[in-house]
């Protein structure tokens, strides 16, 4: 596959059937050529038939070395990437008495230090160009750690932490940094199968997720957010 061309490069990490595919499906609609990471290869050549410009990139991201060679054959095939969407998410329920430590070491590789790696291969590029987007998505759980939430909730509490480091440092060097905290229910099969008598309206629709996502990527550089909250119009909060 020949380079890009004038495309710029979208990252996108923890893509699956949900929120992942739709800001991929977003991004290359909005004229990007889009680099989707996730572990499951088989589902990733399923997304690529299906949406023009994407490319799947099997990794793990809690795994440096796979994240290595991700970018390595991102940059290759696609470009420089100036967009990075970390949606990985790795999640367990249980309170402290009843998880499993290495889950929550497992979990904490995926959420915080996945963002870190990412950032830290894709930022002196963005640096160097004066300009690129950062944004990790998370839940309440970054805010709140409630009890069956402690092979979870720290790991949440953590990335928005770093991600407010990262845009403190690379805010005045051109480079939008935002954390976008989804407080619902991800509209997707198993989620309705969880939930049979819940009213469409009790879904956020990942397409929706996507679209505040690439606004806040292109939001005008005068006005930038960077704490953002979306939820159904009935969410209690």
């Amino acid at each position: 596959m020949a380079k890009s061309g004038n495309r710029e490069v979208a990252v996108v990490t923890g893509v699956g059937p949900g929120t992942g595919a739709a800001i991929a499906r977003r991004f290359a609609l909005g004229g990007y050529s889009v680099a989707m990471l996730a572990r499951n290869r088989e589902r990733l050549s399923e997304l690529e038939r299906e949406t023009a410009d994407t490319r799947g990139y099997p990794c793990d991201v809690a795994d440096e070395v796979q994240i290595d060679s991700a970018l390595a054959a991102i940059r290759s095939d696609l470009g420089v990437p100036s967009v990075l969407i970390h949606n990985a998410v790795g999640g367990a329920f249980g309170n402290f008495l009843q998880i499993d430590p290495q889950v929550l070491e497992r979990n904490f590789q995926v959420n915080t230090m996945g963002l870190l790696h990412l950032a830290r291969r894709l930022a002196p590029a963005m640096i160097e160009a004066g300009k690129g987007v950062i944004i990790a998505t998370g839940n309440t759980s970054a805010l709140r750690g409630k009890a069956n939430f402690a092979g979870f909730a720290p790991t949440k509490a953590a990335q928005r932490i770093l991600a407010e480091s990262i845009a403190r440092e690379l805010g005045p060097k051109g480079i939008h940094v935002a954390y976008v905290l989804i407080d619902a229910v991800i509209d997707l099969a198993w989620t309705r199968e969880m939930k049979p008598d819940a009213p469409d309206e009790f879904f956020i629709k990942p397409a929706a997720i996507a679209e505040e996502i690439w606004h806040l990527a292109h939001q005008d550089r005068s006005a930038w957010s960077f704490n953002v909250e979306v939820r159904p119009f009935g969410e209690t909060w």
